[in-house]
C-alpha cells in the first residue's frame, strides 16, 4: 500500500502518552512539523485502541508505560487489529528493557522522549514509509540484549568457525546483514563493499524472503539472535 508521504498527503499521528505535559508539549512540537497531521491524542493504552479505531492513523507514538493498558500490550493488540497501523514506541530511558518486549510486539521504530523534533519527523515519515527507525541509544540496548538472547539458546555464530548460515543465506547475503545491524543504509553498504546500490537491494530482498523478514528491526533481531553479528563494545 502507498504511504501518505508517497501520495503527498500528510502522516497521520495518534499520540499516547499518561503525561499530560508530554502529551501537550509532543502535540505542539508535532503541529510544527511539516508534512505530520496530529489526529489525535490518547492517555492510556485502551484510549489509544480506541481513538485507532476512529482515526485510523498511520503512525502512533506509544509510550510503554501506561496504566490500564501499557504500550507494549497495546502495540500487540494494535498489531492484530490493524496490521496497517505502525507504531513507534516512546521511552524514557535509552536502556529502558521494554523496549525488547515493543519490537517483539510489533513496533517499527524506537524513540526517547528527549529526540529532537527533526530526530521524530524523520523516525515518523521513515516508519511510515515501511522501514525502521530505531534512536541509535535504544538501538544499542536493543541489539546488546538480543545478542545475549542468542547466546543463552547456544545458536551458532558463523565467525566462530560454523561454516553453514542459517536458512542457507549466502556469505555475501550474511555480509549484507551484520551491516545492516550496524545501522548502514543500503547506500553506505554499497560503498563498503564497492557494489552498486541495485546489487545491495537485490541481496537484502533475497536474505529478507530466505530468512522471513519483513523490514530492518526484524533484520536486526535475527542478525544478533543467529550471531551473524555482534554488539559494539
Amino acid at each position: 500500500m502507498m504511504s501518505a508521504a508517497a501520495r503527498g498527503e500528510p502522516v497521520r499521528v495518534l499520540l499516547a502518552d499518561d503525561q499530560r505535559l508530554v502529551r501537550e508539549s509532543l502535540g505542539t512540537l508535532l503541529g510544527l512539523v511539516g508534512g505530520i497531521e496530529l489526529v489525535a491524542t490518547a492517555s492510556d493504552g485502551e484510549e489509544a485502541l480506541a481513538l485507532c479505531a476512529e482515526h485510523r492513523p498511520d503512525i502512533v507514538l506509544m509510550d510503554l508505560r501506561m496504566p490500564r493498558l501499557d504500550g507494549i500490550e497495546a502495540t500487540r493488540r494494535l498489531h492484530e487489529r490493524q496490521p496497517d497501523v505502525r507504531v513507534i514506541a516512546l521511552t524514557t530511558y535509552a536502556d529502558d528493557e521494554s523496549v525488547l518486549g515493543a519490537l517483539r510486539a510489533g513496533a517499527r521504530g524506537y524513540l526517547t522522549k528527549d529526540a529532537s523534533s527533526e530526530d521524530i519527523r524523520a523516525a515518523i515519515l521513515t516508519v511510515a514509509a515501511g522501514e525502521a527507525a530505531l534512536d541509535p541509544a535504544v538501538q544499542h540496548h536493543v541489539v546488546a540484549a538480543l545478542a545475549g538472547d542468542g547466546a543463552q539458546h547456544g545458536e551458532p555464530n558463523p565467525a566462530s568457525g560454523q561454516p553453514l548460515l542459517p536458512d542457507d543465506l549466502t556469505p555475501r547475503e550474511a555480509e549484507v546483514l551484520a551491516l545492516i545491524a550496524e545501522g548502514l543504509s543500503n547506500a553506505e553498504i554499497a560503498e563498503r563493499l564497492v557494489v552498486s546500490p541495485t546489487t545491495i537491494k537485490s541481496h537484502i530482498n533475497h536474505l529478507f524472503a530466505k530468512a522471513g523478514l519483513r523490514d530492518r528491526a526484524q533484520a536486526v533481531n535475527y542478525a544478533y539472535r543467529t550471531g551473524i553479528a555482534t554488539p559494539p563494545h
